[in-house]
């Protein structure tokens, strides 16, 4: 399965084996990560991932993507869709090192996975983030994503795909 490359990021599409290093948070030969990586929030996501491929087989290339920094190379985030495209709609999740935060990152990475799901004939991308969370929100909104409503503590957001929204550049 190829990367998607951004100009700063590569998305590397893991399998188990990788999502198992990173739940356990023991690095394997070739694994270069960022100090802080992964954190919390990439051992979820990851273990969704787990479970989904354990339950439904390998879902690339719409599965979970290590993000990297391509200067310095190390891991700083992971990325993701979550579920299966159901009516042409599909749900992702992010997340960076505490380190990597801030420099918009995510908006990049996001954008490159909303190109991958437009290529795949998907119509619509959800996410949804907590209210308090105001940069996640800010990057959802900066890549793309409306706020469409709030469910208890989350906030739903969603963009949808196809000749309205223009790919990114390379």
């Amino acid at each position: 399965m190829t990367e998607l490359r951004t100009p700063r990021l590569r998305l590397h599409p893991i399998d188990t084996a990788e999502g198992e290093r990173i739940v356990g948070r023991r690095a394997g030969a070739g694994d270069d990560w960022a100090e802080d990586f992964p954190f919390d929030g990439d051992v979820l996501g990851v273990r969704g991932f787990l479970a989904a491929t354990a339950a439904y087989g390998d879902r690339r290339p719409l599965g979970h993507y290590r993000i990297t920094r391509t200067a310095g190379g190390k891991a700083i985030g992971g990325i993701g869709f979550k579920g299966w495209p159901e009516n042409g709609r599909i749900e992702v999740g992010y997340g960076l090192a505490p380190s990597a935060r801030g420099n918009g990152y995510a908006a990049e990475a996001l954008a490159a996975l909303l190109d991958l799901a437009t290529a795949h004939g998907l119509s619509c991308v959800v996410a949804e983030t907590t209210g308090d969370n105001v940069a996640s929100r800010r990057t959802l909104e900066k890549a793309g994503f409306r706020h469409t409503g709030t469910n208890d503590a989350l906030c739903q957001y969603e963009v949808l795909l196809g000749a309205s929204r223009p790919t990114r550049r390379r």
